[in-house]
């Protein structure tokens, strides 16, 4: 067992919004800061990016004729108001974190800045990176590879809220769903299965940076994730 030195984990609004579907449900989000907490006092330095799905979703808005770029904006922004909302559930419990955006908007957080993330990962705060890549036409997906590579992190962990792993077909439909333990991007991309979009997936493949795709549902699944325990699912460079 081993413990990742450096990690982004990828969480979705949706994971934020918990039973309720919408939102942010103020005890899911305490359990994830305890739970990043435990993460902290093992050593690990931890970066976050949130997602906008209990919030906003950009191609939803898109989908209702709405501007593609603007609906991806608003998406943007929501995402700096999970990001604000996971920092204070963090400072309520005594980790020292720091929210960095995409966007600028220097009253309610840092601009993103590439060696002030690292410097404070350094210095063992959790960062938190909202706004996306700050471009229409990206995921935050694309966003976790994408600075996954600048910190030059160990490993992408992506913590579902309904699934504990990447299946061949939806768990949800057929209950003979097989659950895969490893994968390669390529096997992501060819066989098109939901893991995240094609951007996301090549950007790591190109990068050789591993994806851990696991459930945040189960209490002490971060700290386990991080310890590289057998949870979840292995996406690698190359199979």
């Amino acid at each position: 067992m081993h413990n990742y030195k450096r990690v982004i984990l990828k969480l979705s609004g949706e994971a934020l919004a918990g039973e309720q579907g919408y939102g942010i449900d103020p005890n899911v989000i305490q359990s994830i800061a305890s739970q990043l907490k435990e993460v902290t006092e093992l050593g690990t330095e931890i970066a976050i990016v949130v997602g906008a799905g209990n919030i906003w979703r950009g191609m939803a808005g898109s989908s209702q004729g709405m501007d593609r770029a603007t609906a991806d904006y608003m998406g943007m922004l929501a995402t700096v108001m999970n990001g604000l909302a996971l920092q204070d559930s963090l400072e309520d419990i005594g980790v020292e974190s720091r929210v960095q955006t995409s966007i600028e908007m220097r009253q309610v957080a840092e601009p993103y800045i590439r060696r002030k993330a690292i410097r404070h990962l350094e210095k063992k705060r959790v960062v938190i990176f909202t706004a996306g890549t700050g471009n229409p036409y990206f995921t935050t997906d694309t966003t976790a590879a994408l600075r996954a590579a600048e910190i030059e992190a160990d490993v992408i962990l992506m913590a579902k809220n309904k699934v504990d792993g990447v299946y061949d077909s939806d768990p949800f439909v057929n209950e003979n769903a097989m659950k895969y333990r490893e994968l390669s991007y390529l096997d992501v991309l060819k066989d098109g299965l939901a893991v995240m979009d094609s951007t996301a997936s090549s950007l790591c493949m190109d990068n050789n940076i591993p994806l851990l795709v696991f459930s945040i549902t189960e209490e002490g699944n971060i700290k386990r994730a991080v310890q590289g325990n057998d949870i979840g699912t292995v996406v690698r460079g190359n199979s």
